[in-house]
């Protein structure tokens, strides 16, 4: 009985949806040709005039401080509520967990556009601090959501048997709760640096002058036409993803204990 090809070439066709138009953009970063609809020759001139724009690097480095300060205090504050959550029960845990679940389910722009009314309202100038404000407030609710999945399966009389032995809730808290549940901190913790890193739609709305991140100066560069300057962003910022999760690869590969 023939095998249908049916099912090889929608993973073919899947495939070259995905990563098709991330070739093309690797390409024409080394296209001569500006408008990248002919090959124009072999150029590295788009990332000299990349590595010169002192403004892309501005807006970088807002976007890198923006994410390390929400991921660290969303983690933070994060791992408090999902362990709140899980540890009591009763109506007014029911409403924090409504208010922490929420800014999952509310489009971006509805939390975009009430935080810039709620600015506003007590006269807060726009400005790097709102934009922080912001990631914190979105992030806190992806590190909750990772740490409450994995509370839930912790064994409770670990916890217990630490009591009665004598540990006080410090004790047990650090030398036992935190490390059963460090993965899933770690996994909120790079959820909230990733989305704090993609955002757009809230950094939108709260941003102020001198406070651009690379998501919003890509957006300005897009209407002002300079795709040559963005494929060599893209390029480069897709060489340090892969470079990333090749050193995780290996770093996980030596660390794993060997078989018998």
């Amino acid at each position: 009985m023939k095998q249908s090809k049916l099912p090889g070439l929608l993973t073919l066709g899947t495939l070259l949806f995905f990563y098709l138009p991330i070739i093309l953009l690797v390409i024409n970063s080394f296209n001569a040709s500006r408008t990248g609809g002919s090959w124009g020759g072999f150029t590295l001139k788009w990332y000299e005039q990349l590595f010169s724009a002192r403004e892309i690097w501005h807006a970088l480095r807002n976007t890198l401080v923006v994410a390390v300060i929400a991921t660290a205090a969303s983690t933070i504050i994060g791992t408090t509520a999902a362990i709140a959550l899980h540890r009591y029960r009763g109506r007014l845990q029911n409403a924090h967990y409504f208010l922490v679940y929420t800014p999952l389910v509310v489009p971006e722009i509805l939390l975009g556009i009430s935080m810039l009314l709620f600015f506003v309202a007590l006269k807060v100038n726009l400005g790097l601090t709102t934009v922080i404000l912001a990631h914190i407030t979105f992030c806190i609710s992806y590190v909750a959501m990772a740490v409450l999945s994995r509370l839930q399966d912790f064994d409770v009389t670990i916890i217990e048997a630490a009591r009665d032995l004598g540990a006080n809730s410090w004790t047990t808290t650090w030398s036992i709760l935190i490390p059963v549940i460090f993965p899933g901190i770690m996994a909120g913790a790079l959820l909230a640096f990733t989305l704090s890193i993609d955002d757009f739609v809230i950094s939108f709305f709260v941003a102020g002058p001198g406070s651009t991140t690379l998501p919003i100066h890509i957006y300005s560069m897009i209407k002002r036409g300079s795709m040559p300057l963005i494929n060599a962003l893209s390029t480069i910022l897709l060489a340090i993803t892969f470079l990333a999760i090749l050193a995780y690869q290996i770093i996980s590969r030596h660390n794993r204990p060997a078989e018998d």
